[in-house]
């Protein structure tokens, strides 16, 4: 497992050329819209701003009784929440367009990083299990929990990390499309890696909010 930096790509999303008996299996980017509603949060952002604009015309109007000054405090509150929303939303955007992930016969590679491109390599070796979830939106995510003695970089790597998992990161493919597909195809190349089926993981649909499982199975 590796992360390094690279100005040069032979293969789109690849700091390097695949070694003799690699496969590139499936190729993908995140979702700008979906990443910037599961990650950025823009969502919770506008509501916030929402209801300061609620709260800033209620005591305004209650204090001087002159709905043009009432308009104004309003006025400001939403300009300054379409300002922020406008700049995560941008901030994802580029986030998307700069990030690429790969799935081969043997590894789970995640370039990312606006000003700086970075490659996040992860051998199949490195992976124990994975859980996979679908959004209402049908985009989904697709987390990999590594061994106990690997680790990954959170802040360094996110958003393309679990959310909340802050001691043992687990890098993840946010705001895919299709992610039961992907899913699959990343099972079917883990078990296809594994000498001895028998120490495959199932994959665990997670059940939050928004989302319903997924009829795939991924192993480790």
């Amino acid at each position: 497992m590796s992360l390094s930096e690279h100005d040069y790509e032979p293969i789109r999303g690849l700091p390097a050329l695949l070694p003799a008996g690699e496969i590139l299996l499936w190729q993908g980017a995140p979702r700008w819209w979906s990443l910037a509603r599961q990650a950025f949060r823009v969502n919770w952002v506008a509501g916030y701003f929402a209801c300061l604009a609620l709260w800033h015309g209620a005591s305004t109007w209650s204090s001087t009784h002159q709905g043009w000054a009432t308009a104004q405090a309003v006025g400001l509150s939403l300009l300054l929440g379409t300002c922020v929303v406008a700049l995560l939303s941008l901030v994802a955007w580029r986030s998307a367009r700069a990030t690429v992930y790969s799935i081969t016969n043997r590894r789970l590679v995640i370039r990312h990083g606006i000003s700086l491109s970075l490659t996040l390599n992860l051998p199949f070796s490195r992976i124990q299990s994975a859980d996979v979830c679908l959004r209402r939106d049908g985009t989904g995510e697709l987390s990999c929990k590594l061994h106990r003695q690997q680790r990954i970089g959170y802040v360094l790597n996110w958003p393309h990390v679990r959310p909340r998992h802050l001691l043992q990161p687990q890098p993840t493919l946010r705001a895919i499309g299709s992610p039961a597909v992907v899913a699959e195809i990343l099972g079917s190349a883990l078990q296809a890696s594994l000498r001895t089926p028998a120490h495959a993981t199932p994959v665990r649909s997670l059940e939050n909010p928004g989302t319903r499982s997924a009829p795939a199975s991924v192993a480790a």
